[in-house]
């Protein structure tokens, strides 16, 4: 046991840090003077005393973190943290069952926005605030946030980060150290939410509507304020404005953060995701309308274009905000849109899925073993932009979208049997595997998850999680040899 010490004590100082972020919406409820202040107050002190229990009696063992300890510190996190990110939603919903508020808290962490709770509308603001918080820090990862402001705890930063950062090219780092790195991703993330925010202000939000959609937003999460999520405004300046940001943060934050410190748009146009990201939107977008426009799904071009171009960003970047209830649309188009959040945002985003750059691979793959069909003796790379493609990194691509696919079915037949239908509990995996939300059927954007039973959504807490960590990082820590010394 004695070996773990040094994981249980970097869990505790997350847990400490988690305490100490619920400080903001507990100053909030207690500015605005609404009734969730004791809830908060509670939550922060059992937090606190459990990221206490378990750092003091740890601390005497410090060591720098092994690999097998990163991936474990992060289980550990994802899957420790929702249980006290639920303290205040249980404490303030009292009917809300332990695996209901475990799941919202789960959904919120992982920026999932799949949700079991219904009268948004009439949710204190700090509730409310506190679920789409959950988002922002979910978004970017808060082992990421650990190592950017305790660089002196010596707990291993590079393997918690190797962990934690979506990307399968996760060996290069920005700075020579891998804290400026971690800060300087965390400071381009708040840059561009206080953007978002104040965009969302100028476009007729009020204040707190425009901060708490703002985390939402630049998290890529999708919970909202409201039971009608966006449609609730029904303003197309509204809408532009989600577009846009959502686009921005389906990039990959390295790029952001390049622009930023070089002030110049090269590092844009080196990425290679970005014309791949922005083609493929473009042209489901187009199709989409046009598709649409046959079956007169709405009165005119514009209107049409407006709900498509808001959806397929929405759904594709794992966002998951809705301003319209697309399950009325035929269903190509319903399930064109859930297959775009598969792998339309960008490696080193806060989106899901299995990411763009590993899509690009294994088109280039394919397109690579059709040529060697052709001409056998042919040396055909797999290129992204001017750099080839190890072979190490190749595989790794190739066996994440084969369990990618193996969780997908897998999970889609446990739900079967617990009596879900086939619609419900697909469209159900792929959303929270992909941490989009919404998903079709019974749980499509204008219901939500509250039908399920509690093992319904015991099983897709577990699908967003291992989602979240990109399936390899949670399966490493569930096989028996992981645990063998």
């Amino acid at each position: 046991m004695r070996a773990y010490f040094p994981v249980l004590n970097a869990l505790g100082l997350i847990v400490l840090i988690f305490a100490l972020l619920m400080g903001f919406p507990l100053a909030v409820s207690y500015f605005l003077g609404d009734d969730a202040t004791r809830a908060f107050d509670h939550a922060l002190l059992i937090t606190g005393a459990a990221g206490l229990l378990l750092w003091l009696p740890t601390r005497g063992v410090r060591r720098d973190l092994r690999p097998r300890d990163g991936f474990l510190l992060v289980a550990l996190t994802w899957i420790v943290t929702p249980i006290f990110g639920a303290i205040p939603l249980a404490s303030y919903l009292p009917s809300l069952s332990a695996v209901d508020a475990y799941f919202e808290a789960v959904s919120g962490l992982t920026a999932t926005g799949a949700t079991i709770l219904r009268g948004l509308d009439t949710l204190p603001i700090s509730v409310n605030l506190w679920r789409t918080f959950m988002h922002w820090i979910g978004g970017m990862g808060v082992i990421v946030l650990v190592v950017a402001i305790l660089p002196l705890l010596g707990i291993g930063g590079r393997q918690l980060f190797k962990a934690e950062v979506p990307t399968p090219m996760k060996e290069s780092s920005l700075t020579p150290r891998i804290t400026e790195t971690a800060k300087g991703l965390w400071l381009t993330y708040s840059l561009l939410t206080a953007a978002c925010a104040v965009s969302l202000w100028l476009a007729g939000l009020d204040g707190w509507q425009a901060l708490i959609h703002a985390f939402s937003v630049t998290g890529l999460g999708g919970f909202s304020s409201k039971d009608a999520s966006l449609g609730y405004f029904d303003d197309v300046s509204v809408d532009l404005v989600v577009i846009a940001f959502a686009l921005l943060a389906g990039l990959n934050y390295a790029t952001h953060y390049l622009a930023l410190l070089r002030r110049s748009p090269r590092p844009y146009l080196a990425d290679p995701e970005l014309p791949f990201y922005f083609g493929v939107l473009a042209l489901s977008i187009l199709g989409l309308t046009l598709y649409l426009m046959q079956f007169g799904a709405h009165p005119d071009f514009l209107t049409t274009l407006r709900y498509v171009a808001f959806h397929v960003v929405s759904m594709s970047t794992s966002l998951g905000l809705a301003t319209y209830d697309y399950t009325l649309w035929p269903m190509f188009a319903q399930i064109w849109i859930l297959f775009l959040g598969s792998f339309i945002a960008c490696s080193g985003s806060a989106g899901g899925g299995i990411k763009m750059m590993r899509a690009i691979i294994l088109y280039k793959q394919v397109f690579r073993g059709i040529v060697r069909s052709l001409h056998p003796q042919a040396v055909h790379p797999v290129r992204l932009g001017s750099q080839p493609v190890s072979d190490d990194v190749l595989h790794a691509v190739l066996g994440f979208s084969f369990m990618y696919m193996v969780t997908i079915v897998s999970l889609t037949l446990v739900l079967s049997a617990t009596g879900l239908d086939i619609i419900t509990a697909f469209s159900g995996v792929v959303a929270c595997l992909n941490n989009t939300g919404p998903g079709l059927g019974d749980i499509g954007p204008t219901s939500n998850y509250e039908i399920l039973t509690d093992v319904q959504t015991g099983v897709l807490a577990f699908t967003m999680i291992l989602g979240r960590l990109e399936i390899f990082t949670l399966l490493v820590v569930l096989t028996p040899v992981f645990w063998r010394r």
